[in-house]
């Protein structure tokens, strides 16, 4: 069964990040820099790529809410999100990770434990593979994909558990999108499998979830809104370009999210 309320409040919500025109700090993948930046602006938010170690602390105490994606990893920004995860903490400002390919390799391991151990996360958003391996079971990471030897793993389950270890809101995107603080969980329906024929259709997802985590106090309902953005989206963006490749489709996506509106998500949204 569909829930109303929850969907009632994320098309409330897509409409307050169009007011308020949120700032949103990003550390991120720089292959998928410039979709980050254009689905936020898209969305009504107002992104920023600050990734110097001179000046990411400033920008963060700054912003509405920090993302950090480890999608393209190297010391330098690794100390950045550092610095800038700890300002954010210090203004209670929400930080988002995006732990990227975790599981895939040791350094890669050892940063996303270094993020979660010396930054508080309000909001990690991964695929089930990078999920399950934060949640100390064995992951067949698969580079920045998910494996489908972990497709058997309980997704419920490990969403809860990882919620309540970090006390944070979890967001395990896939075929159906399944997220928890914990207590409450909810299931997406949402989506096409075109978005996996575009590459950074997550990192995008884990942005969007940051302007929306910018206007609320509710850090499931922000990644449920932004997960499931992403998901309508990628369906009206299907729907109009279907047969023109996936260039078409690409652009068609993100005029699907600058289009998208209140009435819109009522009509699509399949959050149960």
């Amino acid at each position: 069964m569909l829930n109303q309320q929850i969907i009632s409040n994320f098309s409330v919500l897509s409409e307050k990040v169009r007011e308020v025109k949120p700032l949103v700090h990003n550390i991120t993948n720089y292959v998928t820099v410039n979709d980050v930046a254009n689905v936020l602006l898209a969305m009504g938010a107002s992104p920023i790529m600050a990734d110097a170690k001179e000046e990411a602390a400033d920008i963060a105490s700054i912003a509405s809410a920090l993302v950090l994606n480890i999608g393209t990893l190297n010391a330098r920004t690794v100390e950045s999100m550092i610095l800038a995860g700890k300002a954010a903490n210090e203004k209670n400002i929400p930080v988002i990770f995006d732990p990227v390919g975790a599981g895939a390799s040791a350094y890669r391991n050892e940063v996303t434990g270094q993020i979660l151990k010396e930054v508080k996360i309000s909001i990690l958003r991964g695929n089930l593979s990078e999920i399950s391996f934060i949640a100390g079971l064995k992951s067949n990471t698969k580079g920045v994909d998910a494996s489908e030897a972990d497709s058997l793993n309980d997704a419920e389950s490990i969403a809860k558990n990882v919620a309540k270890k970090y006390n944070c809101a979890v967001a395990i995107t896939g075929k159906i999108d399944v997220l928890s603080d914990s207590c409450r969980v909810f299931k997406i329906a949402n989506g096409h499998a075109a978005l996996a024929n575009v590459t950074g259709t997550g990192c995008m997802s884990t942005a969007i979830i940051g302007a929306y985590a910018s206007v609320t106090n509710d850090m499931l309902l922000a990644a449920v809104s932004g997960v499931s953005t992403m998901g309508i989206a990628g369906e009206i963006a299907y729907e109009k370009a279907k047969n023109l490749g996936t260039g078409n489709f690409h652009i068609a996506l993100i005029d699907a999210i600058s289009n998208l509106n209140s009435s819109m998500i009522l009509e699509r949204a399949k959050i149960q």
